[in-house]
């Protein structure tokens, strides 16, 4: 296991100790997302846009619309904040103040990077379908030459990045454990739900895997 550089913007200033910096734990939080969110200032107005989000190697990838106003912006190499969330239960506590969620997040910074070359783009293209269904990319129609330049690709590389999550019970104040207050946690639960075929499939071969990493 190897750890990210620590920098000013990703240094915790709240509950350090949920932090983590470990290359493995940010990857496996990235991993198991689907969206994620673009943060980007056009004329010192912030945005921030979500999108389908994953990870190949070292760098954090998303796609976008080429007319769209993120990717125009981004196209010109801007600095980006990209964030991933998973929220994983309730926390209830006795007290109002100690309520709380349990999650995991991560925040990565970085130079928007466009990926401009063809053949480039259509592999960054199958790493997503393909994370999502596995072996689906050689059945599918390919984007052809016009689809793909409707189709903008940015990554950002992971060497500025730090995870943060919270999990486990409520910590309550000493002095509410006599209070007569449920306290606990509840769980969200992720699954994937049964596949509905298309109104208009014609197809006899079923979806096939679906990854079961997205959680």
């Amino acid at each position: 296991m190897s750890e990210i550089a620590r920098t000013a913007r990703t240094k915790l200033h709240r509950a350090p100790g949920r932090g983590s910096y470990d290359r493995d734990e940010v990857y496996a939080a990235i991993d198991g997302a689907v969206v994620g969110h673009v943060g980007y200032t056009i004329d010192d107005t912030p945005y921030v846009t979500p999108t389908a989000v994953w990870r190949n190697g070292d760098f954090l990838y998303w796609h976008a619309a080429e007319s769209g106003r993120m990717a125009k912006h981004l196209a010109q190499g801007v600095p980006v904040c990209v964030t991933v969330t998973h929220f994983d239960g309730l926390v209830a506590a006795r007290s109002a103040f100690h309520h709380s969620v349990n999650y995991r997040s991560v925040m990565a910074f970085g130079v928007a990077e466009s990926i401009d070359d063809a053949a480039a783009k259509m592999a960054a293209l199958e790493h997503f379908i393909e994370r999502l269904y596995p072996g689906r990319w050689a059945s599918i129609r390919q984007p052809d030459a016009a689809e793909l330049a409707r189709t903008s690709v940015f990554r950002v590389a992971l060497d500025e990045a730090v995870c943060k999550e919270r999990s486990g019970p409520p910590v309550d104040d000493d002095g509410d454990l006599v209070l007569d207050v449920w306290a606990g946690t509840v769980p969200i639960v992720h699954q994937l739900g049964e596949a509905a075929d298309a109104p208009d499939l014609t197809a006899t071969a079923p979806i096939g895997v679906v990854s079961p990493a997205v959680n």
